[in-house]
């Protein structure tokens, strides 16, 4: 574990983990869950090893045996193994005793949700500020407080930059990567989801072909409020569009496998703004996977390049790919802070706010991307 990357989940999970008797840390494959699991675990059972299922499979209870914390690595490889732990804390429910992490939610809910024993936490590509990219000098914890603190610092980032972070990924595994070998290891990943990770979920595809269609229109659609029947005509391979219920269970799966995480619209309860649309933005996991879907680096995003412009939208390309990054990060940042993150937007476009992030006890923070 030499040359771990500390992340800020990291410190969700020091206060957490150990007054939690069951935590789940759910995210994407490759986002670093279970290096960072491994590190607070003193038993571990890789359900990925079919060894191990194998034996699981045959005695469950064995997932609840070993020295504390046990880690349970790719639960949802035996979605019993939910109502086990479940079991386990009804039984005992000493903080620090487990800890499952996900990179799908397995298909049809577990027998019992797990409500108030197993607790969860989502884990996200590296955000800016876990990139090593400079000195911090703005929190958004600070501006959560109300305080009402002095917004200085200035950043040595450019646009060729930030175009770069774009393109590079957040995934731990592949910092360090550029040119062919990056690009092949973002095919990888989108392969394996399209070929290897739908199976392992049940799900059946018919046409993957199509399906990479739909999530290249997607991946042109980012930070945008798309319908999604113009995601659904813009994936069509010359006069085939593909049906509505073809495509709808696209993003069901994608959204399973973590690839999809929609920006919800803000609709506050009580609130003197009429007509507020009700779209979310569409992004996905990583903006470097929108970036290798439409076949864009840093020098064609910096040179403008919109292939084909499959979906209308506002603005460059290179802007659409940055501001999903910045609700990426912003949303790592959110979370640790109990805030969720949402976006602005009238019915008719005529006034937006890119990003509010919203504390529990209501207050908020409004970010302008650019």
């Amino acid at each position: 574990m030499d040359g771990y990357r500390r992340r800020i989940v990291d410190d969700e999970l020091d206060e957490l983990a150990p007054r939690l008797a069951a935590l789940a840390l759910e995210g994407p494959k490759a986002v670093g869950k279970t290096e960072t699991a491994l590190r607070r675990s003193a038993t571990v059972y890789r359900l990925d090893d079919p060894a191990v299922a194998e034996i699981v499979r045959a005695d469950p209870s064995r997932l609840v045996v070993g020295a504390r914390p046990v880690l349970i690595d790719e639960w949802q490889r035996f979605p019993p193994t939910w109502d086990v732990v479940r079991r386990a804390v009804d039984a005992d429910s000493t903080g620090g005793q487990f800890l499952l992490t996900g990179s799908a939610t397995p298909p049809g809910a577990p027998t019992h949700s797990g409500a108030g024993r197993i607790a969860t936490l989502r884990m996200r590509p590296l955000s800016l500020a876990e990139r090593d990219l400079g000195p911090v000098s703005v929190r958004l914890a600070d501006l959560l407080s109300g305080s009402r603190p002095q917004l200085h610092g200035e950043s040595t980032l450019r646009v060729a930059d930030y175009a770069y972070e774009v393109v590079a990924s957040g995934f731990p595994g592949l910092r360090g990567l550029s040119g062919r070998a990056l690009r092949s290891a973002l095919d990888g990943y989108l392969h394996r989801i399209v070929e290897h990770d739908i199976d392992e979920l049940g799900a059946r595809v018919r046409n993957p072909g199509a399906l990479r269609r739909w999530m290249t229109a997607y991946a042109a659609a980012t930070s945008s409020t798309a319908a999604f029947e113009t995601i659904r005509d813009a994936a069509s391979a010359g006069d085939s569009t593909p049906a509505r219920s073809t495509t709808i269970p696209y993003r069901r799966i994608l959204e399973q496998l973590w690839i999809i995480e929609d920006l919800p619209a803000w609709l506050p309860s009580r609130n003197r703004l009429r007509r507020l649309g009700e779209s979310p933005r569409h992004h996905l996991a990583d903006p470097a996977l929108a970036a290798r879907l439409l076949g864009v680096d840093a020098d064609t995003l910096l040179d403008g390049a919109d292939p084909g412009h499959l979906v209308p939208r506002d603005g460059s390309l290179l802007g659409a790919l940055f501001e999903s990054l910045v609700a990426l990060s912003v949303r790592v940042y959110g979370q640790a802070d109990e805030a969720t993150v949402s976006h602005l937007r009238t019915r008719g476009g005529e006034h937006e706010v890119d990003l509010i992030v919203e504390r529990s006890d209501g207050r908020v923070v409004a970010l302008e991307v650019k």
